[in-house]
């Protein structure tokens, strides 16, 4: 079920050397180009680096936050045309996260980074890198993530507060007016959080 999958999934910091069969990474990639955009837009691009040496300079595309990269098997560049979606930046998120479950259900690992709106260096923005290292068009073309995916090596599951997350559905669920607002039972420090999320909601519906 998509719930446990959404409960194991982690973002993976070390991989393995272990090679990835290319059917998965096809699986990934449909995966991503499956994926919901606004008014079926569907503004990206993806461009796909196996080569080891690329890795090494796909890590160094900004200061930091990449260089986990550089144990991919596979980077996913994650690129999108502005000009076909005012929606481009969300499109490109979800594809990126469909992505990321897409390689869990097959028993790989990813992590992404964000490289829109990053630097290089003082002089040149990570998209200008990325592009000149790629060979990407000069304009109309943006990127916004490098994912890197392969087989994971030691997960730390860092420990979910599970009545944490009921606490959240149960504030949407009342801020849309789907159920009462029964706070009760609920602890003073629940109680505060509950409150304050809820008014945080209404503004934004109002």
């Amino acid at each position: 079920m998509f719930s446990e999958l959404a409960k194991k999934r982690r973002s993976i910091k070390k991989f393995t050397s272990q090679e990835v069969e290319q059917e998965k990474i096809d699986a990934i990639i449909e995966a991503a180009l499956r994926s919901p955009s606004g008014r079926a837009a569907r503004p990206w691009e993806f461009v796909v680096v196996k080569d080891e040496s690329l890795h090494e300079k796909l890590s160094v595309a900004k200061p930091k936050g990449a260089e986990f990269i550089k144990g991919a098997f596979a980077g996913i560049v994650i690129c999108a045309d502005p000009s076909k979606s005012n929606l481009w930046i969300e499109d490109c998120t979800i594809a990126a996260v469909s992505m990321q479950y897409a390689a869990h259900s097959m028993g790989l690992g990813s992590r992404w980074c964000q490289i829109r709106g990053t630097n290089f260096n003082d002089s040149k923005s990570s998209r200008d890198y990325l592009a000149e290292l790629l060979d990407l068009p000069d304009e109309g073309l943006d990127v916004l993530i490098v994912e890197a995916v392969r087989h994971a090596g030691n997960v730390e599951s860092p420990e979910v507060d599970e009545h944490r997350l009921d606490l959240f559905v149960y504030a949407a669920q009342s801020a849309r007016g789907d159920i009462p607002v029964v706070v009760a039972e609920l602890e003073d420090g629940d109680l505060f959080f509950l409150r304050n999320f809820l008014g945080r909601c209404r503004k934004q519906n109002a």
